[in-house]
């Protein structure tokens, strides 16, 4: 069994995936009625829009089998989002990369398998939209264009979500994309009694980055910001613009011990930023963290309301 590579822009291509909130959401018509219409016009018993996790590929819409995922090891999707092309496989049981994969020889016994790559934001290869029968299949021309338009309104029901939840600015989270992701991780961190730590950024003299060089610099500032927040932490860290110059972090599995230790790598980067760009103005930060240590429970604007206080008595200091 071959197992699929990493893209090279694999850290790039989780954060895109993971600021859109949808992961682990439930079932939307939306992408159920492109994959219904997917197993119809091209008869066969299962197809699914697929998004490959750092680990797992995870069903947005599964129709002909009870998955909601499978491990990205044993994958077709992680092979398809390799490349630009649709990714084909006409008998697996013959073919040396699959023919001994676990989705081959055991259930949904995969033959056949033709995947596009979803793209996002015209870059990045978050999954595919998918068709599989159990038994050994060929597609002509026409076909192939026909799944590769299905894929497209996939694609574009990805990019609402983009809209409704990313910072048109910074192409970071919102704040509706940020609270629906975040709940999900505080969730799973009480679940498994690991330390839940956020820590609230406020970036400093802002206004007066607007007021004497213009908003088109204040504009930058911010894009500067939001890039070294994405570029600073773990690909896992949640991320997002809250408010005008406000911006959160959230990390998972970390105490605050440590969580402080990544804020002060974060902020040598900054000074690091400012050395190098010679921009008329200087990035800096206040900041206030609360960490949430494990078996205790506590929803998530009570967290976001004390590290916000914290880092307001930060910036008083």
């Amino acid at each position: 069994m071959l197992v699929p590579e990493k893209p090279r822009d694999e850290v790039e291509r989780l954060q895109c995936l993971r600021s859109l909130a949808i992961l682990d959401t439930e079932r939307e018509e939306r992408f159920d009625r492109v994959t219904r219409l997917a197993r119809r016009l091209f008869n066969v018993p299962m197809s699914t829009v697929t998004l490959v996790d750092e680990n797992r590929q995870w069903f947005k819409s599964c129709y002909g089998a009870e998955l909601t995922e499978t491990g990205r090891d044993v994958s077709f999707c992680g092979h398809a989002i390799l490349g630009d092309e649709p990714f084909i496989i006409t008998d697996a049981s013959k073919d040396v990369r699959f023919h001994d994969n676990p989705l081959v020889v055991g259930p949904p016994f995969i033959r056949f398998y033709a995947g596009v790559p979803l793209l996002y934001r015209g870059k990045y290869k978050l999954g595919t939209l998918c068709i599989v029968d159990h038994q050994p299949k060929m597609l002509n021309t026409d076909q192939i264009r026909d799944l590769i338009d299905l894929a497209k309104i996939a694609e574009q029901e990805l990019s609402a979500l983009h809209e409704a939840t990313i910072d048109e600015l910074t192409q970071i989270s919102n704040r509706r994309g940020f609270i629906k992701l975040a709940s999900e991780s505080l969730q799973n961190c009480q679940k498994y009694d690991e330390p839940f730590s956020l820590a609230f950024f406020d970036l400093n003299k802002f206004k007066t980055i607007n007021d004497q060089w213009g908003h088109q610099a204040g504009d930058h500032a911010l894009k500067d910001f939001a890039m070294l927040i994405s570029q600073s932490f773990r690909s896992s860290d949640l991320f997002a613009r809250v408010g005008g110059d406000e911006f959160v972090v959230l990390y998972t599995g970390m105490e605050e011990e440590e969580t402080r230790k990544a804020i002060h790598r974060f902020e040598r980067s900054v000074d690091e930023f400012n050395r190098n760009q010679h921009r008329p103005y200087q990035l800096s930060f206040s900041v206030g963290l609360y960490t949430l240590p494990p078996g205790r429970r506590m929803n998530l604007e009570d967290i976001l309301a004390k590290a916000d206080s914290r880092m307001y008595l930060s910036k008083k200091s």
